[in-house]
């Protein structure tokens, strides 16, 4: 199995191991309900290393992006990204991605672990005169996450998070000093990847100068959790220097370092898809939503075949159940109504913050729709559900 760059910080602190997409990962340190609660109510750090970082760039590379996902990419200015499908010529979902325009005319497109190689081979197959660099290796990502995720990364930047607005990113320099930082990371050498992309206009003063711990990274709002929180990207040797640096000086408001286990339940909790889970190759955008995801005002590839199954409209969706009785709805469970099987759950998991069941799961028509009842057979018993909105979970603001 592939391992990140922080896979001996998580051996150090306990984390129980697991393959999940190839890669060894955390699947916890200490439970999943902890570290989930820890995100909602203060924050939480998770690798994400294992996902795929693709720089693409010249001439035409704007519109090889807009030919390859379903989502808009014209007035994408720098610094904002785009979540958007990844599609094949009968509609199918390749992949999810998350695509940033971080310099004027060059892109990072992110696809998930276990697709990335697939998604590098579809991107080449369609460029013409662009330059694709698949760049996975050389990077790292750490995601923070949670309520004070903000407050905890201001501490580490002279960079104005007020302007970093939701789905948008820049990059910056983030530094450490004081007390402990020195043994925390010994051996670190900053590194100058990420460096040679920053503008030195942009650059807060000459790296290096700010501290013992000094990285230049870009840095993200966006993330899987539902909260406010960050996704910085770094070089993968950085890495380790990071996480214990946030560690260090966070652990004590309530920050933990949290496993694929929490990373999953939270992002169930927001109704948002699992590649290889929700979506396995099979579906289609109008299939698994959300409706935003599709502009049809552009061409890209897989359209045709979306618009002749829009015209059919009998086909399963993914939808959200919610259960009105005990029990735990898992991948896999049959979901019925008038006595037969309409549908089969994709994800399910028992709702940390709800307390109750929470699904998701195709379903065909007449039954997708909000408010319908419907029964999951759990353990030879039929539980009672309803078709809710996403999300289940709604943040609490101010």
């Amino acid at each position: 199995m592939k391992r990140t760059p922080l896979y001996q910080e998580h051996v150090e602190l306990g984390a129980k191991l697991i393959s999940f997409a190839g890669w060894e990962m955390p699947i916890y340190y200490n439970s999943i309900i902890n570290e989930h609660v820890a995100v909602r109510r203060s924050a939480g750090i998770f690798d994400v290393s294992h996902m795929g970082d693709l720089i693409i760039r010249g001439k035409g590379a704007k519109e090889l992006i807009r030919r390859l996902i379903t989502n808009e990419l014209e007035g994408l200015e720098v610094g904002r990204a785009v979540y958007g499908h990844v599609l094949d010529e009968e509609g199918r979902i390749i992949d999810d991605v998350i695509v940033y325009h971080w310099r004027e005319g060059e892109y990072l497109m992110v696809p998930n672990a276990a697709t990335t190689e697939r998604v590098l081979g579809w991107v080449n197959a369609h460029k013409t005169t662009q330059e694709v660099i698949d760049v996975s290796e050389r990077l790292a990502c750490i995601a923070l996450q949670g309520p004070i995720a903000s407050e905890v990364l201001k501490d580490l930047t002279l960079f104005d998070l007020s302007t970093l607005k939701h789905m948008s990113g820049g990059f910056m320099e983030l530094f450490a000093e004081g007390r402990g930082i020195g043994e925390l990371i010994k051996g670190f050498r900053p590194s100058g990847f990420l460096c040679e992309h920053i503008p030195r206009q942009c650059r807060p003063g000459t790296k290096g100068t700010f501290g013992e711990f000094s990285e230049t990274c870009f840095v993200s709002r966006t993330g899987y959790t539902g909260e406010d929180g960050f996704e910085i990207l770094l070089e993968r040797d950085s890495a380790p220097a990071l996480w214990r640096v946030l560690l260090h000086i966070a652990g004590s408001r309530g920050l933990l370092p949290c496993g694929l286990g929490a990373r999953d339940t939270l992002r169930l909790e927001m109704g948002y898809l699992l590649s290889g889970t929700d979506f396995d190759g099979t579906q289609t955008s109008l299939q698994t939503g959300p409706r935003w995801v599709i502009k049809p005002d552009h061409d890209f590839i897989g359209k045709e075949a979306l618009a002749r199954q829009q015209v059919t409209d009998g086909f399963e969706r993914l939808v959200c159940l919610e259960l009105l009785e005990k029990g735990v709805p898992r991948h896999g469970y049959f979901i019925h109504a008038a006595g037969e099987v309409v549908g089969k759950i994709t994800s399910g998991t028992l709702s940390p913050c709800l307390r109750k069941g929470i699904a998701m799961g195709y379903i065909r028509p007449p039954y997708q729709v909000p408010g319908a009842e419907l029964e999951i057979a759990i353990r030879g018993a039929s539980v009672k559900a309803r078709v809710v909105n996403a999300p289940f979970y709604r943040r609490k603001k101010g």
